[in-house]
């Protein structure tokens, strides 16, 4: 399965931000979305994820017959690099309420605690206030609940910026371990992320998508190739 991403343009008054985006995301890959700040990253994510109307353009699946397949509104799942959840409920409540809202969608669905462990959440904070935890740990609630809905489509808008060294690699190998049937699409402008974390680089780039291949190329190239890439006109 691939998510084509056809023609899409997005202008804010007489700024255009998205010049006619064009790209195939293959499922089983983490993508790396570069860019400067203020390149179009936020804009493209919230395109898809229907927060805001693009002006033109169209995305959809490709099965793997080159089929058209159209997306739903539940096959994207968002991860904010600030977290947002509900700062009333306990943890374990916010988890038990996704589930019976998802139950329908949720493949083999297990014990709370079995989810709560994925995302590396201790036992003495599952039935805390959400409004007491710390921001990784939002972090990893956000996350986790976009996992257990079986989204197709992850979009994460730089999720791992602010996060502790040890949160990061545990958000890192559960990016990794999840992968498989999923097209994960990682916002960031963190360089060693895209080398080392990312299957794929695209750079969001004036308007515009480029892929960089990592193929034949050293950790060194890479970086100079996409800060040259990157560069102001």
């Amino acid at each position: 399965m691939k998510l084509v991403v056809k023609d899409i343009k997005k202008r804010f008054g007489q700024k255009e931000v998205l010049r006619g985006l064009n790209f195939k995301f293959e499922e089983g890959k983490i993508y790396a979305l570069l860019g400067r700040n203020g390149a179009g990253k936020t804009t493209f994510f919230n395109c898809l994820n229907n927060d805001i109307e693009m002006d033109s353009g169209e995305y959809f699946f490709e099965d793997n017959d080159g089929k058209r397949v159209d997306i739903i509104d539940s096959d994207f799942g968002y991860v904010l690099s600030t977290p947002v959840v509900p700062d009333f409920l306990t943890a374990r409540e916010f988890l038990r309420f996704f589930l019976e809202i998802n139950i329908d969608k949720i493949k083999d669905l297990k014990d709370e605690n079995y989810y709560f462990d994925l995302v590396h959440i201790k036992e003495e904070d599952r039935d805390k206030l959400l409004k007491d935890y710390s921001h990784g740990m939002k972090n990893k609630m956000q996350m986790l609940v976009n996992i257990v809905s079986n989204s197709k489509i992850l979009l994460l808008d730089e999720p791992l910026t602010s996060l502790d060294v040890v949160v990061a690699e545990e958000m890192k190998e559960l990016l990794k371990s999840i992968k498989n049937d999923r097209i994960l699409i990682f916002s960031t402008h963190i360089m060693e992320l895209a080398t080392t974390l990312c299957d794929d680089i695209v750079l969001l780039n004036h308007g515009v998508l480029e892929e960089i291949k990592k193929e034949n190329l050293s950790n060194d190239e890479l970086k100079n190739k996409i800060i040259d890439a990157l560069k102001e006109e």
